[in-house]
């Protein structure tokens, strides 16, 4: 009994060790079958012609006839004119990546031929044609110590199920002798030729290509995204999931987010090529990200406000509701610079994004030096609701905000009922404030694509505590 405990309990401190060494992604790239068949198709067109330069080595050889002797034969100036694959398809095999099933493929080829049979000698050309050519391609999937995807080749295999030559001349009989052998020989050398080909291949062009997967992304010149692998994209049946890190950052400096993302599961929607998961985390970094870099304050002065406001930013402007303020500062400028004690943080839920952001106003008048003198602080609270699409390849929004709630947390000037002054700070907001906001959010933030993908067929859904982006893909070749 007492050592079925201690397996017990060993058993349940490797389970935690494995649960808390394991890293969330906060941000989720499916690509489906749709998406790898897209994908699919242009590796066969590149394989195609990879498989259409291949070189193959002049041959020569013996083929011994019975008793009477041996036939000497020599083919030189091989030249492959075709290589087609008509038929290949693509699947995920879980946990395991990729494979790619290519069948009733076949080559064509001709070159000159040699031949010395006793005291007969003979040359001309000939054409080969292998026919019924299958091959099976499994590919690894993985990470490199910088958090790119990585692709290799786990294993190949070739088989050829026909080789006919057809020579030219007419010694029929001499043919029949040797080309048996040399059937046998084009066969072995094409199939070892072709896995060649097939693993160069994948690590010139598919690793290579891969590779342009950013994995930290600058965003401006004070905060970028970190795109990384968590860990090697995981295939199932279905699908080929990437976790990311999915996490913004300071480019000043980088601090320990101090949260972690929660289990991002994305529901099994087969309609788009690829999907993206945007955790709440993800937004929520940015937040932190952008508090961190001081990007969160935001100045409104007389020539922000809007011509048509029909009044003007300056100490005059509060003298109803604050008259000792136009005692103390006649008549001179004001300024609200506005800023976040604590980084913002929202939600995500089926009805769409929300915040609660809690945000200071602080009032100053501007002195005829230029200096400030501090007039009053008010914290600014309200709903604010966001609109998320897609466009060129970035993740774009804009925001609402619903009625503002504020209340006096400190004041150079007495105290007075900040309900007098609710209209004006409406009018601040939705006029200086939002718009700078939207401008910002309107140029977007980079989705994490490979190189020469161009997304469109847009698709907008939120589940609790995630955004799902699905599109279809368009790969635009280099030009």
């Amino acid at each position: 009994m007492g050592v079925q405990s201690l397996v017990v309990a060993c058993g349940a401190v490797a389970l935690c060790l494995a649960l808390t060494t394991a890293t969330n992604p906060g941000f989720v790239v499916r690509i489906t079958q749709a998406g790898l068949d897209y994908a699919h198709q242009h590796g066969i067109t590149i394989l195609e012609k990879e498989l259409a330069q291949l070189k193959l080595p002049d041959m020569s050889g013996d083929s011994r006839v019975g008793r009477v002797g041996k036939v000497r034969y020599e083919l030189s100036r091989l030249r492959l004119r075709d290589f087609h694959l008509p038929y290949s398809r693509i699947t995920p095999i879980s946990n395991v990546g990729l494979q790619v099933s290519i069948s009733n493929a076949f080559a064509e080829l001709d070159g000159d031929w040699r031949v010395k049979f006793l005291f007969v000698r003979d040359h001309g050309s000939f054409d080969l044609k292998a026919e019924n050519v299958y091959i099976k391609i499994s590919l690894r999937l993985g990470s490199n110590a910088a958090g790119k995807p990585t692709v290799s080749t786990s294993e190949c295999s070739a088989r050829i199920s026909k080789v006919r030559v057809l020579f030219s001349g007419r010694l029929g009989w001499l043919y029949n002798l040797f080309h048996r052998a040399i059937e046998s020989r084009f066969r072995k050398i094409l199939e070892d030729k072709i896995c060649d080909i097939v693993d160069k291949s994948v690590q010139n062009e598919l690793q290579t290509y891969v590779q342009t997967l950013p994995v930290t992304a600058r965003i401006d010149a004070k905060t970028g995204i970190d795109y990384s692998l968590v860990a090697a994209p995981r295939a199932t049946a279905q699908f080929l999931d990437a976790g990311l890190k999915g996490e913004f950052y300071s480019l000043a400096h980088r601090s320990t987010v101090p949260f972690s993302p929660l289990p991002l599961a994305l529901p099994s929607d087969h309609d788009r090529m690829v999907y993206f998961g945007a955790s709440s985390y993800f937004f929520n970094t940015a937040g932190i990200a952008y508090h961190e870099a001081g990007a969160l304050v935001f100045e409104i002065t007389e020539d922000m406000i809007p011509k048509d406001s029909r009044f003007s930013l300056d100490t005059s402007l509060f003298s109803a509701f604050i008259p000792q303020l136009e005692e103390m500062y006649p008549n001179m400028p004001v300024k609200f610079r506005l800023s976040t004690p604590t980084a913002p943080f929202l939600t995500i839920g089926p009805g769409g994004i929300s915040l609660n952001p809690i945000v200071e106003a602080q009032a100053y008048a501007i002195l005829p030096n230029s200096s400030l003198a501090p007039l009053f602080l008010l914290s600014l609270t309200g709903n604010v609701s966001a609109v998320i699409n897609v466009r060129s390849g970035r993740i774009v929004g804009s925001l609402d905000v619903g009625r503002i709630r504020l209340s006096l947390k400190d004041s150079a000037v007495g105290t007075f009922e900040v309900r007098t002054i609710q209209s004006l700070m409406n009018i601040l907001t939705s006029s200086s404030l939002l718009p700078r906001l939207n401008a910002r959010l309107d140029e977007g933030f980079p989705l994490p694509l490979l190189d020469r993908i161009q997304l469109s067929n847009i698709l907008v859904r939120f589940y609790q505590n995630f955004l799902l982006l699905g599109a279809d893909v368009h790969f635009q070749p280099r030009g």
